[in-house]
């Protein structure tokens, strides 16, 4: 049967579509992150995103549109571990040694050429651990510290956009910030975490 472009593609359609991609795309997940159990997951939520979003797009489309969510997949990925790689580098230099309050540790982080995103796979697991230190401490913060910090180091804002975000000045995002990394460093070193380095 020909499918014209217009053709809305039926459900056995998407499911014969995702199934003829499938190992393609493990392969291109693969060469790209080198690492197997993330290459499926990243292939199963391009394909959850592409039956969730474009399952009622003709099937000539298909094909560019799971493109495109795949490399998005990947570059979210490899977006979230720069993210946590700068967090681990992050919290090594949070031990406060600067009393200011408008102190801001990205100020000082350097991270050229990302030299801090690929950690030894021993590093992987205490990357991990640290994280989830991090993210239970994080829910004791104070509302506005909490979203300052987030907004900053999270999403990658720089101060002016996260003050603009905030609703609040330049400087009451740096004093969040400062007092939350005062917090976080705190909690850490009552883990017992004192000199972390990737």
């Amino acid at each position: 049967m020909h499918l014209g472009v217009g053709k809305l593609a039926s459900r056995n359609e998407l499911s014969e579509f995702l199934a003829s991609v499938e190992r393609r795309a493990y392969k291109q997940g693969l060469f790209a992150v080198r690492d197997e159990h993330v290459a499926l997951d990243i292939v199963q939520d391009a394909m959850l995103k592409l039956a969730e979003k474009y399952g009622d797009k003709p099937l000539a489309e298909l094909p560019m549109l799971f493109q495109r969510i795949l490399q998005n997949t990947i570059r979210d990925f490899y977006r979230r571990q720069k993210v946590r790689s700068m967090w681990t580098t992050l919290m090594s230099s949070l031990i406060p040694q600067h009393d200011e309050s408008d102190y801001d540790p990205l100020d000082t982080l350097q991270d050229d050429d990302n030299k801090s995103q690929s950690a030894r796979p021993d590093a992987s697991l205490e990357q991990s651990q640290l994280l989830v230190i991090i993210e239970t401490e994080l829910g004791k913060l104070p509302a506005r510290q909490r979203e300052a910090f987030l907004l900053r180091y999270w999403e990658d804002m720089d101060t002016a956009e996260t003050a603009a975000a905030m609703g609040c000045s330049e400087g009451s995002v740096k004093t969040h910030c400062s007092r939350a990394t005062h917090a976080l460093a705190a909690a850490l070193r009552a883990q017992g975490v004192t000199n972390y380095e990737i």
